[in-house]
């Protein structure tokens, strides 16, 4: 089973947040998150740890904040001492995070904004370039293009080092290095797009969304 968790981001909350939760975390963490200028990239942040940590403790019985998250040399975050896998993912106002103890998997979400394709053409197929040229809905394109690529280097693990056009997704399958990699769309806002990758197929994905007032996270 995959469970994905997402929530919003609340200045309301945000004072709240930082008293009750950031000492939980290690003082490593804590430090990072006090150098952030906007409130808003702080709280994307350690929104993102709490979804995790609650998320691991309410399906898998295990304490994050006990927990160590180490990085692998391509800046990867795991947990060490046990299988479970997980990725966040945050853009404008969402935070999502993925989590499994099925198969490695990556998460990514992206707000639909204005952009310039071709800034992004080097990085595309010619396949890809031209689908997006004859899509009647470029913007739409591009983000869902954009989302699942992402998705899949997440879940690979090994970052921009896999340039983005050296594979392509044909019906949401694709593979990297004789490593297959499956698609699911993830619905969450009419304003996102949002794709999991993940190294099995399955369709057995739950979908939590959460509320973070103060000190509990309540289920809608």
């Amino acid at each position: 089973m995959i469970h994905i968790y997402y929530c919003y981001l609340s200045e309301e909350n945000h004072e709240d947040l930082l008293r009750i939760y950031l000492p939980r975390f290690d003082e490593h963490y804590q430090d990072k998150i006090r150098k952030y200028r906007r409130w808003q990239d702080a709280q994307l942040s350690i929104l993102g740890r709490i979804l995790l940590f609650y998320g691991i403790e309410e399906v898998f019985k295990i304490n994050g904040y006990a927990k160590t998250i180490k990085h692998t040399e391509f800046d990867k975050p795991y947990f060490e001492e046990n299988s479970v896998h997980f990725n966040i993912s945050h853009s404008g106002e969402i935070v999502i995070c993925a989590i499994s103890d099925v198969c490695e998997i990556g998460i990514d979400i992206e707000i639909f904004s204005s952009i310039t394709f071709d800034d992004f053409k080097f990085q595309m197929s010619q396949n890809e370039w031209q689908k997006l040229e004859l899509s009647a809905d470029k913007t739409a394109y591009f983000f869902e293009y954009w989302t699942q690529k992402e998705a899949v280097i997440k879940a690979h693990g090994h970052g921009l080092s896999i340039p983005l056009k050296s594979f392509e997704i044909i019906n949401n399958n694709t593979k990297i290095s004789n490593e297959n990699y499956y698609l699911k769309e993830i619905t969450v806002d009419e304003k996102y797009k949002c794709y999991i990758a993940l190294k099995q197929n399955t369709n057995e994905i739950c979908l939590i969304k959460k509320m973070i007032k103060t000190h509990n996270l309540i289920k809608e």
